[in-house]
């Protein structure tokens, strides 16, 4: 191990450590703080001067063999161009280097690999304030949501996944004597080793939207098992991934190993190269996040690799009765404007009796229940300053145009309106479309909807809305249900549901907690149970099958 390497390991031991803790215990901890206050000043107030510093200018790495072509034609869903230009490697080139730089990678083993690892994750903390410049100029995110989910969030993504990789590498002894007794004869004996062996070349697709927090969990994953990884950022947000390649070829190039382990794989929306990528020989390990069209061409398709995709799907909630509707209806706005709805955890289908609920107030009615939510998006939102914090921007140009295409699938309850940025007057700003349909419009709200669109579904009962949503859910996925209930009875009924559909759930939430959050460490993001995700972000399956154990075995003396 170089003094370099050795020396990464130790700075993080301890975190290491407490990310085992924490995998195992499920309870809150991360090393990354989310509150931007805990970063250096200096660090916070010059990154908007950094960002632009990045602008208009090409982007460089601290390797790339040879370069096939120049690409790069982000626009911020705030309304300027990046001019950001990326080198696009050869990729036969690329992939012969990558290949020659993995048996080194796989000596080295896995205490070296983590600890690299480790130090990546520590420096891409420390730039957190000018990876959410990049993220909110690429993805749309709100400035708070870019810092959080963009940086120290996505970071804890990442150092799971790398805690689970060692604990799974940890589990495999690196050689053993087997003396198995043979009576009045010598023992058999063997000296046996174990070598933990890397799959092969592993690439991440990653989206628009999320551009780090769904990109470094197979990143670490992959990495920190010996697996070489190519990155291949949405078009549309490359700048989050080729500052995180960098920062990653610095430091492997530190410890000793060729940057090339891990590689930025621009392209554009003209000229796209994942299928290519995908169908190669070489490519045994594929990350994605998107559409299920694209996914499962994937898993179909690239039949020489291990695919974990997470995909589209209805999430859902469904209401039986409440306490306090007005608690519940406004933490439901606050989930429904989160990003423009641009989060794959983001509820779509509410079902709802159209014989109303009960309250700790009375019974309510159907009506009643939907136009208290349409009321609380629409109070929520109804200061432009904090519209835009929550709301962000659309990140597409296709979702924007999506919400157009969608109000006439129902009766409106709440229409969306664009909203003028105060600091951006060109951003795409759009508050959700709340729509009211019944439950035989299954057309409407069986479809995922991406983008600030959301549907309230009058059905016959609640068993109804249980059968309805295992239906829906079994057939397209989701990776969030929420549920309403102040029956114990009804709540038992939603945990089997959870269950039967593979799906986590969220009972009565109505305070500062929110169905489309999921921490790190303790959430199970998707459960890789349902046609939303095959994977989970993260847990033992999401890193086992990136590596192999290979043993040698030879003859041995008895101690």
């Amino acid at each position: 191990m170089s003094q370099q390497a050795q020396q990464m390991l130790d700075r993080h031991r301890e975190t290491l450590d407490q990310a085992v803790d924490a995998i195992t215990t499920r309870g809150y901890w991360t090393p990354y703080p989310e509150n931007i206050k805990k970063y250096p000043e200096e660090a916070v107030k010059g990154a908007p001067q950094r960002f632009e510093a990045l602008l208009k200018r090409p982007f460089s790495l601290v390797k790339a063999p040879a370069v096939a072509s120049q690409v790069g034609a982000e626009v911020s869903p705030y309304g300027f161009e990046l001019g950001v230009t990326y080198d696009q490697p050869e990729q036969a080139g690329l992939i012969k280097a990558m290949q020659a730089a993995m048996p080194a990678w796989r000596d080295a083993g896995a205490e070296v690999r983590v600890g690299v690892c480790l130090e990546i994750l520590a420096r891409l903390n420390a730039m957190s304030p000018d990876l959410a410049q990049a993220v909110m100029h690429t993805s749309g995110q709100a400035p708070m949501m870019a810092f959080q989910a963009g940086g120290p969030h996505a970071q804890d993504r990442g150092l799971e996944a790398v805690a689970y990789a060692w604990q799974a590498m940890s589990q495999v002894p690196a050689t053993a004597k087997w003396v198995k007794p043979q009576g009045k004869h010598d023992p058999l004996v063997l000296d046996k080793r174990y070598h933990i062996v890397p799959r092969g070349i592993s690439l991440v697709v990653s989206c628009s939207t999320f551009p780090t927090w769904n990109t470094y969990p197979g990143l670490f994953a992959s990495l920190a098992t010996g697996n070489p990884v190519f990155l291949k950022p949405h078009p549309g947000a490359i700048l989050p991934l080729a500052m995180t390649a960098r920062v990653a070829q610095e430091v492997l190039e530190e410890a000793g190993f060729d940057p090339c382990l891990v590689s930025l794989m621009p392209d554009s929306v003209d000229a796209p190269v994942t299928k290519q990528l995908a169908l190669d020989p070489a490519v045994k390990l594929i990350d994605f996040t998107g559409s299920s069209a694209f996914g499962d061409w994937l898993i179909d398709n690239a039949r020489q690799a291990q695919v974990f995709a997470e995909k589209s799907g209805i999430n859902t909630v469904i209401i039986d009765s409440v306490d306090n509707l007005k608690a519940v209806a406004q933490n439901l706005a606050f989930a429904l404007s989160l990003y423009s709805g641009q989060m794959c955890t983001t509820t779509q289908a509410i079902y709802v009796p159209k014989g109303g609920i009960e309250t700790a107030e009375g019974p309510l009615s159907f009506d009643e229940v939907a136009g208290a939510l349409a009321k609380a998006v629409e109070k929520f939102l109804s200061d432009n300053d904090r519209a835009c914090a929550v709301l962000g921007a659309i990140q597409s140009p296709a979702t924007a145009a999506r919400i157009d295409e969608c109000r006439g699938l129902g009766e409106v309850l709440l229409d969306s309106e664009p909203r003028e940025h105060a600091q951006f007057p060109k951003a795409r700003v759009h508050t959700p479309l709340l729509l009211k349909v019944d439950a035989s419009q299954r057309d409407a709200y069986s479809e995922e909807r991406f983008g600030p669109i959301s549907f309230v579904i009058a059905t016959d009962s609640t068993d109804h809305s249980i059968h309805l949503a295992r239906e829906v859910i079994g057939e397209k996925g989701a990776i969030t249900l929420g549920a309403y209930t102040t029956d114990d009875g009804v709540a038992e009924k939603f945990e089997t549901l959870a269950m039967e559909v593979a799906a986590p759930l969220s009972l009565n939430l109505d305070g500062g907690v929110f169905v489309n959050q999921s921490a790190a460490f303790s959430d199970f993001h998707a459960t890789g149970g349902n046609p939303a995700a095959n994977a989970s972000l993260s847990d033992q399956a999401f890193v086992t099958s990136r590596f192999v154990v290979v043993q040698s075995r030879r003859h041995g003396q008895p101690e």
